[in-house]
């Protein structure tokens, strides 16, 4: 029996060229992953029931507009209710301050009322018990205002003069601070005193047998009352003879070495007319009259005042 030979199939299709290359096929033909193959279409079909970003956006801008607007104007209504509360409560307070003002006012004319009668009162009874003495008295106790010739002595701090720190100067010696202290005035007023001054003021400050000349930090204080540079001291006296007495004196000498060696800046003129004010405040602590009365002012018996 003969054989047949073996049938070889011709319907086998030929292999793809490109089958060694299945992963980069694979690749090109899926170049989206499944997972973002699938959002994006869920995202196609939920886009047609939802507002794009940008407009979802601009209307939450919008609403946080409309509320600002909404805050501002009701802030704007509340202060227009108000407004006419605290203007009514501003002039109140403005009105309680003027008011204040004018009575503190009247009570300062009235205390110089006051003030007058009583030193004209005092100056009645000085010239009934005192006699020709009651000028001298009130002249000496600064009662009353005083004119005549005398001399200007401005006192100043140096150019470059700054503050120490630690008040007024501690030791006998000099401060290079450039700074005029409570002791350098006292020096001068009393070299004023002694080189026969009949009154003297600070800064229209007049001083008296009870004035204290101190210091509170770097500000020079007069019967408590703080004076600011320069300093101007007015001395009613005779003139050239003051001058020239108070410049060659211990206490002119004093001064004369602060201006040379601290630069400290003085002036000292002679005026033909001062004019000092009364000291204010004066109270009379004690007042006796001369034993005997009024014609016998010769029998000093002790007679003070202050």
């Amino acid at each position: 029996m003969s054989q047949q030979p073996p049938v070889r199939s011709t319907a086998s299709s030929r292999p793809r060229l490109d089958a060694s290359m299945s992963l980069l096929t694979n690749v090109m033909d899926h170049s989206l992953d499944d997972g973002y193959a699938e959002a994006a279409a869920r995202r196609g079909e939920t886009g047609r029931s939802r507002l794009p970003r940008t407009v979802r956006a601009k209307l939450g801008l919008a609403l946080g507009l409309v509320l600002v607007a909404v805050v501002i104007t009701v802030g704007a209504a509340e202060a227009r209710i108000s407004a006419p509360t605290l203007a009514k409560e501003r002039g109140e307070l403005i009105d309680r301050i003027e008011t204040g003002n004018s009575n503190a006012d009247k009570l300062a004319r009235n205390v110089d009322k006051l003030r007058g009668e009583v030193g004209e009162k005092q100056r009645q009874a000085l010239e009934k018990d005192g006699g020709a003495k009651a000028d001298l008295v009130a002249l000496l106790a600064g009662a009353n205002e005083v004119t005549g010739p005398g001399v200007k002595l401005v006192v100043d701090d140096a150019k470059d003069a700054t503050g120490s720190g630690g008040g007024p100067r501690e030791s006998a010696d000099f401060s290079d601070t450039g700074r005029v202290r409570d002791h350098d005035m006292q020096r001068v007023v009393n070299g004023l005193w002694e080189s026969g001054a009949e009154a003297v003021s600070i800064n229209g400050q007049r001083l008296t047998a009870l004035s204290a000349i101190r210091a509170a930090g770097d500000a020079i204080l007069v019967d408590n009352k703080p004076l600011a540079p320069p300093y101007t001291v007015l001395a009613v006296g005779d003139g050239q003879r003051l001058s020239t007495a108070f410049q060659n004196s211990a206490d002119g000498q004093y001064l004369h070495v602060l201006q040379q060696n601290y630069d400290i800046r003085t002036s000292i003129s002679v005026q033909d007319s001062l004019r000092l004010p009364a000291a204010p405040s004066l109270i009379v602590r004690t007042a006796e009259p001369i034993a005997g009365g009024p014609g016998k002012g010769d029998a000093d018996t002790g007679k003070g005042t202050s």
